[in-house]
């Protein structure tokens, strides 16, 4: 496969027409990504998530509301349109730290949020949204999802992510999960920390990790597209698409399988 999998005629003849069928006309893709303080190159994550998405030939609205994100503009109290910004084609940014708490309503919920989200863009294929992980179960109450965790090569961002995995498991339903880990690109450890939160959710909340990536932030070079973060980005698609279809769509072994977390 070539190494700029921005570009669908780098993807072989059938490969690609059983992509179109996999995702031609699919309905959006709503992503939690859970904030996580002890990472501290975040907007790295974000950026290559989002940039992996597109891969698939989706395009992805950024919706940045972790405590640590930009506030939401002004012009997004008119209209969250008018708040986003066009980063480049196919892609957008929503600067929206404070907004999931003004879609709380009587009942603790704001999964208004996403609707509002779907009609201010509605050219958008992935909803890729960043927030603390309370905000995340208010946004996604009553919808399906798999969480996006992050975390780094340090004990106490692996503890948080996991905190907030069983926190989303009680609150939501969520037993599986992705885990992206921002980590040197020298490091033998990122197997070993997904097998240690494998391990983890599996004897203590019953979960599942479906998989996991490295991503080395100092690292210039994009992932190509056989690489595990276009891997997760793919099963996030499958598994949305799967919730309205019923079952996986019988393309879904074009995709390469994911690369589950392997205990040592």
């Amino acid at each position: 496969m070539a190494n700029r999998p921005t570009r669908p005629s780098s993807l072989p003849p059938d490969q690609a027409d059983g992509l179109r069928r996999l995702f031609g006309g699919a309905s959006v893709c709503a992503v939690p990504l859970v904030a996580n303080p002890h990472v501290a190159a975040t907007a790295v994550a974000i950026e290559q998530l989002a940039a992996a998405f597109g891969a698939w030939r989706r395009e992805v609205l950024v919706v940045d509301a972790a405590d640590t994100s930009p506030p939401a503009p002004e012009a997004a109290t008119l209209g969250l349109a008018g708040g986003i910004q066009a980063v480049s084609a196919g892609l957008g940014y929503l600067p929206a730290r404070g907004l999931p708490r003004r879609f709380v309503d009587a009942r603790g919920s704001a999964s208004r949020l996403l609707d509002e989200l779907q009609e201010a863009a509605p050219q958008a294929g992935v909803l890729l949204v960043h927030g603390e992980v309370m905000d995340l179960a208010r946004i996604f109450r009553s919808r399906p999802a798999r969480p996006v965790l992050l975390a780094a090569d340090q004990p106490e961002s692996v503890k948080h992510a996991y905190a907030c995995w069983k926190l989303l498991a009680r609150r939501c339903g969520w037993l599986s999960a992705d885990l992206l880990l921002l980590v040197d690109g020298r490091s033998a450890r990122p197997p070993q920390i997904a097998a240690s939160v494998a391990q983890c959710a599996d004897e203590f909340i019953g979960g599942a990790l479906a998989g996991w990536a490295a991503i080395d932030p100092s690292a210039q070079q994009r992932p190509r597209i056989d690489d595990p973060l276009h891997d997760l980005a793919a099963g996030q698609l499958q598994r949305d698409d799967a919730l309205l279809a019923g079952a996986l769509p019988g393309d879904a072994g074009l995709l390469n399988p994911l690369r589950p977390a392997r205990r040592p």
